[in-house]
């Protein structure tokens, strides 16, 4: 369930517009004071906040301020501030939306609803970001362990897996056969780093168009190896 706060000392439209999103499936807490609306948002993990800019204590665009400089949380402006400067100035300070007094508290909600939808499409969209890795033809789920050479998906056992994701969340740094043994095998495993030069001939085999004339995982003569992007 999602939770939301309202802060505003207006108590008739703080209980209306609780009342209008608790029959809509949400949890609704109400702050009267800029002082305590602003430790709650803080302190207690929200999904969006309804902010009155004038409150006692301590007033909206502060509060609007201070949650976004820490949070990413959607922020609604309810205000009968009507002049223009005021809503340029709210949504300035990382307002997601300006909603001007007297409002439709149905209409409210209906953009309650589109910007917590919004706001997990773009969470959705971040966390399969992290999740999934490009470097040219090559793209790694880390979800599936799945690894995708020019759009084809290839075989790849559990230390080449390893090997290649280390190499692709660390491109361009060269890297010894003994640096590499212990971040893939560690040095408690059975083996010596001459188990890097078989692992890197067999990436090498499997994303390379020419292994003989490799363009991902460079040789440097003497030293190691890098993965080239």
């Amino acid at each position: 369930m999602k939770r939301i706060l309202i802060i505003e000392d207006e108590e008739v439209i703080a209980k209306v517009v609780k009342n209008y999103l608790d029959a809509n499936g949400f949890a609704v807490d109400i702050a009267q004071s800029g002082d305590v609306g602003l430790q709650r948002a803080m302190d207690e993990d929200y999904d969006l906040l309804i902010l009155d800019l004038m409150l006692p204590k301590k007033d909206g665009f502060e509060i609007c301020k201070r949650v976004r400089e820490s949070k990413n949380i959607p922020i609604l402006i309810v205000s009968a501030k009507k002049e223009e400067i005021n809503k340029i100035h709210g949504l300035g300070l990382g307002a997601d939306d300006y909603i001007i007094k007297p409002f439709s508290v149905g209409e409210l909600v209906a953009r309650v609803k589109a910007h917590l939808a919004r706001y997990e499409r773009l969470t959705e969209t971040q966390v399969l970001k992290k999740d999934e890795l490009r470097i040219r033809g090559i793209h790694i789920d880390k979800r599936s362990r799945k690894v995708f050479v020019n759009e084809k998906e290839v075989a790849f056992t559990s230390k080449e897996y390893d090997l290649l994701l280390f190499f692709v969340q660390n491109p361009n740094h060269v890297f010894t056969k003994d640096e590499l043994f212990e971040k893939i095998w560690g040095w408690d495993s059975l083996g010596d780093s001459a188990t890097v030069t078989v692992h890197i001939r067999k990436l090498r085999e499997k994303i390379e168009t020419d292994p003989a004339k490799p363009q991902y995982i460079e040789t440097i003569w003497g030293v190691g190896y890098r993965l080239n992007v």
